[in-house]
């Protein structure tokens, strides 16, 4: 699934092409992904006039204060194509663009879905209601991390990859983030030292930074919205090298099972 660096590379891929434009027309090939979706017709004649994220949803800001909200799902990728091109296999969405350009939707596994929310209303939603702050923002810092983790039980992988706590820490950046900070992904959460958490504040925003300027990861179905793969994968510390030697101790990486989630760590250098 995209995490947060696939989706704001996306999102900083589309924005250029779709501010300012207005949606001169929509074809739906299908009604349905994982959910049903709106009725996107209605977007004709609409201004786009920003795109946004928050957490893993990609917001597409309209001149009706309304939102149109798209999760990418497993497999779900935009593209930005001339209205003249062929429809591609599982392309279920087409937004034809005043420039020429048109904005595509391709979804294999069909588990993406969409929203069409009035803007002001937009935080309430379930959706976003219960999310908790992004981890490049302000709002993540230390302290909050240690107020989050101040009696828990439960694994600090775990903690930091509930999205009530931080968004868009997923499997793949959890770990690398971890073992930067030197911290073994099963320790309680409760149990970690206030300059430790520090450090693991540290340690997730650089990892998101450097994935975010890398372009994201080359783990499955992940496209820019030109159809090129991310180049983060490359740079992997601990994911996916199960066997290997670390590369900062030499000693081999090894891979358990979290909340049915594979996690890869350095047994010397995470403690």
């Amino acid at each position: 699934m995209p995490e947060l660096p696939e989706v704001e590379t996306i999102r900083s891929g589309l924005a250029p092409h779709l501010s300012g434009q207005r949606i001169t027309r929509v074809q739906m090939r299908r009604n349905n992904l994982r959910y049903p979706l709106p009725n996107l017709m209605q977007l004709e004649g609409q201004m786009i006039y920003g795109v946004e994220r928050r957490a893993k949803y990609l917001l597409f800001q309209l001149n009706s204060d309304a939102t149109l909200v798209w999760h990418l799902g497993m497999t779900g990728q935009f593209h930005v194509l001339p209205q003249q091109s062929a429809a591609g296999f599982h392309e279920h969405v087409q937004i034809d663009l005043q420039h020429g350009l048109s904005l595509r939707y391709r979804d294999a596994r069909r588990f993406g879905y969409a929203g069409l929310l009035a803007t002001e209303r937009m935080p309430q939603h379930p959706w976003f209601a219960n999310l908790g702050p992004e981890p490049l923002s302000s709002q993540f810092d230390a302290e909050y991390l240690a107020a989050q983790c101040q009696g828990r039980c439960v694994a600090i992988k775990s903690r930091i990859m509930d999205a009530s706590v931080v968004v868009g820490v997923g499997n793949i950046y959890a770990a690398e983030s971890l073992f930067r900070a030197g911290i073994h992904p099963a320790r309680a959460a409760g149990r970690i030292a206030h300059a430790r958490l520090a450090l693991l504040v540290d340690a997730i925003q650089s990892v998101l930074r450097e994935a975010i300027a890398a372009g994201g990861s080359t783990i499955s179905d992940f496209v820019h919205s030109d159809g090129t793969p991310g180049y983060f994968a490359h740079q992997f510390q601990v994911y996916g090298r199960e066997g290997q030697p670390c590369y900062r101790c030499g000693h081999a990486i090894k891979k358990i099972t979290q909340a049915g989630r594979s996690t890869h760590y350095c047994p010397r250098c995470q403690h």
